[in-house]
């Protein structure tokens, strides 16, 4: 893959994030000195919350049926977050904590702010205070935090991630069937229409290959997004904004 294509694949995927929340063990380290986009790991399934069609490139955790305290499980994660979140409503103050916002200069929906300790923290364990990403709406020349996301390894069982966050109350996300561009063709990963990339037309690993590119099955990890300033439960874990944070600006 060529350096422009790495670099528009970064621009919408969020790249550092992938190899920031995907380490291995220990034992398995040296393996990754060798990666890069195309040995990054990049299925379709329907929604089952709010009846959205999610589309090829998203994957969401099953939804469950209550379990005895799930709801005030999901509210201690809540308020966590939301105790961060006041904590980080002068976006200054995340940055003086470690917090990296990822490509200011391109217009975003929701600015990410990675903390690359939390991520690489949340490989093994789940800390509701260290959010791998803090989300932003730019305001100007300001931001306006509106919210957390928590990250996973992309193999963890759903069983694993309802102990992280109850999957009656959330669901997490996955991003699915990447269709990489051929060296050289980044650039049609952008526009409208477009083939490639996670908002292309091509979602099967046959169609990807008859059109040149590289096919990754999932890339990065499980995500998911809490927006603890908000009142009703179905509006604080809402996942329709969950697509927007690899979403351009209009």
């Amino acid at each position: 893959m060529s350096r422009r294509t790495f670099a528009l694949l970064a621009l919408l995927v969020f790249l550092p994030l992938c190899f920031a929340q995907n380490q291995p063990p220990s034992h398995e380290m040296s393996k990754m000195k060798d990666m890069d986009a195309d040995n990054a790991d990049s299925a379709m399934e329907s929604m089952q919350h709010h009846h959205m069609d999610m589309g090829p490139h998203m994957r969401m955790s099953t939804l469950r049926d209550p379990k005895p305290r799930d709801a005030e499980r999901a509210a201690q994660v809540v308020e966590r977050a939301r105790v961060v979140a006041q904590k980080y409503s002068d976006y200054h103050t995340a940055l003086a904590d470690g917090f990296k916002i990822f490509h200011p200069e391109v217009p975003q929906k929701q600015y990410h702010f990675t903390n690359y300790a939390y991520a690489f923290e949340a490989t093994f364990s789940f800390n509701p205070d260290h959010p791998t990403s803090l989300l932003y709406q730019k305001k100007g020349a300001d931001y306006k935090l509106i919210g957390v996301m928590y990250t996973a390894p992309k193999k963890m069982p759903e069983e694993d991630l309802d102990q992280r966050v109850p999957l009656s109350v959330a669901q997490w996300h996955l991003h699915v069937n990447f269709c990489a561009p051929p060296q050289g063709r980044g650039s049609e990963m952008l526009g409208p229409n477009p083939k490639f990339g996670l908002h292309g037309s091509i979602a099967t690993e046959e169609a990807c290959e008859a059109a040149g590119g590289t096919f990754k099955p999932v890339i990065f990890g499980w995500m998911v997004h809490v927006y603890p300033f908000e009142q009703k439960p179905e509006d604080i874990w809402a996942v329709e904004r969950q697509m927007d944070h690899h979403h351009h600006a209009d």
